[in-house]
């Protein structure tokens, strides 16, 4: 049966991720970034708040991943933060200016990770040499590798997921952008053994009070009054779809 993890944006996400069945929660700040470092506040709390498996991501901004010193060093201090407060895992990622692992950083990530199981999240999507860098990521002893595939969906990128899937020194490969509902039979046809899903919906501000005059992103077509959430029923019937039926005679 195919593990499901969700991302979260939230502690409220986290929760509905867990009551409606999800296996392991990815935690996260700032989903129009594709995902940043929560903050210390949002750490504690999911951490005292939910028992599932929980992997906060370690990014410190958005755009590329290839880092400055003064960034590296942030995300070294964010991972001893999480590390303190007895998170299981981690995902992050890490690439030089060519477009490679940049092995330098990530064996000081290990280290400082100190037992926690490592994810390389979507940075392996932009890396330049897939192969090489999935036996870099298995020296490294990353525990698994999110990814598309290379491609703007896992669906699309399906025939890289099994290429790196049948790699017998492989960590992990756990397929994420795009995975649906409607579509996890491609993945369980595929033979992924790990699924990362947003399983998300936006929803309506509650307030009644509006000011249409002003903003507060850069992006113009941004709507202030609405928010993404976790859909609980989206997740639950995801699971479900994992779970193999039981015949009793």
């Amino acid at each position: 049966m195919a593990l499901l993890e969700i991302c979260c944006y939230s502690l409220a996400c986290a929760i509905t991720a867990e009551r409606a069945g999800a296996d392991r929660i990815e935690l996260c700040a700032a989903p129009a970034e594709g995902g940043l470092t929560p903050s210390p506040g949002t750490l504690k709390r999911v951490r005292e708040s939910v028992k599932i498996p929980v992997h906060p991501i370690i990014r410190p901004r958005g755009g590329d991943f290839c880092y400055t010193d003064a960034e590296f060093e942030v995300m070294l201090d964010d991972i001893a933060f999480v590390r303190e407060l007895g998170y299981p895992g981690l995902v992050t990622g890490v690439l030089n200016e060519e477009g490679d692992v940049d092995i330098p950083r990530m064996q000081k990530i290990i280290y400082a990770s100190q037992g926690m199981a490592v994810t390389f999240h979507r940075a392996f999507d932009m890396c330049a040499n897939p192969m090489k860098a999935l036996e870099e990521l298995a020296d490294l002893g990353v525990a698994r590798i999110l990814t598309s595939g290379q491609q703007p969906t896992a669906e699309q990128g399906l025939s890289l997921l099994r290429e790196l899937k049948a790699q017998s020194r492989a960590p992990i490969i756990m397929a994420g952008a795009g995975v649906r509902l409607s579509n996890l039979g491609a993945f369980i046809a595929g033979g992924v053994d790990e699924l990362h899903s947003s399983a998300g919906v936006q929803v309506a501000s509650p307030m009644r009070y509006r000011n249409a005059n002003v903003s507060m992103s850069s992006d113009a077509r941004t709507d202030e009054y609405s928010r993404y959430v976790v859909d609980g029923a989206m997740v639950a019937a995801m699971k479900a779809a994992l779970t193999p039926t039981r015949h009793f005679s």
